[in-house]
């Protein structure tokens, strides 16, 4: 099966498998721990505002005006601003730790017989973290190009990151099954559905509410999309070269 013929199928299996009941566990746990990461850094803007913030405003004719409490509270306002530029690298993160988890569990329900082996965990860690910091660089870069790009700043945020999480989810998948050299191989020859799948991604994460599951979703998803990418008489094609 061709990538592009392969990816809606790649995420309607990887929507369904969201209530497999050893997934929705790891579901669960990841919007918990996705909303006590949001709560936390908006207490510490909040409690920095309040700490270091200035307290009083003079205004000309009128005088000094308190404004402390007022800019304590209006940063609840960033809410919806810290949700949609830190999805991309939230999800980045939660990457190292629940792809593992979630492509081992989608494999014993759908491919028992190609199942992967086990990935070192402090390798996917470190490897998530190194793509936390290059997510976090592309939503400050395109903050910054935003007034210049104009209208075409939401199609380099979708293209932009879309690349970046199709490209370390699909590495996340293929290592299970072969090396480095091989997963990055496999990721060019399916370039176009990795980077479409990423986009998809990258577009729910910008959904609220939605966004908290997508982490998972992804996951599943890009597990799925190597398994019909690759099959060939129940076996993973070896890239060509």
């Amino acid at each position: 099966m061709t990538g592009l013929a392969a990816l809606p199928l790649a995420l309607a299996r990887g929507f369904t498998d969201l209530l497999r009941p050893r997934i929705f566990g790891v579901v669960m746990l990841g919007v918990a721990l996705t909303i006590l990461l949001f709560v936390a850094l908006q207490a510490a803007i909040f409690w920095a505002i309040a700490a270091f913030g200035p307290d009083l405003l003079t205004l000309p004719w009128i005088g000094a005006v308190e404004i402390g409490p007022a800019l304590s509270w209006g940063s609840l306002a960033l809410f919806p601003v810290l949700g949609f530029f830190l999805m991309t690298p939230v999800a980045a993160g939660f990457a190292g730790l629940f792809s593992e988890q979630v492509s081992a569990r989608v494999e014993q329900a759908h491919y028992p017989d190609r199942r992967g082996r086990s990935t070192d965990f402090l390798d996917g860690l470190l490897e998530s973290l190194a793509v936390v910091a290059a997510a976090l660089g592309i939503a400050v870069a395109l903050l910054i190009l935003s007034p210049f790009l104009g209208p075409l700043a939401p199609v380099a945020f979708y293209l932009a990151n879309g690349w970046l999480l199709g490209r370390e989810f699909f590495a996340m998948v293929a290592r299970r099954h072969v090396g480095p050299d091989h997963a990055d191989e496999l990721r060019r020859r399916e370039r176009v559905a990795v980077v479409a799948l990423g986009v998809a991604i990258a577009a729910l994460l910008t959904v609220p509410v939605v966004n908290v599951v997508v982490p998972v979703l992804a996951a599943a998803s890009f597990t799925h999309l190597f398994h019909l990418v690759t099959r060939r008489d129940g076996r993973i094609r070896p890239p060509a070269g």
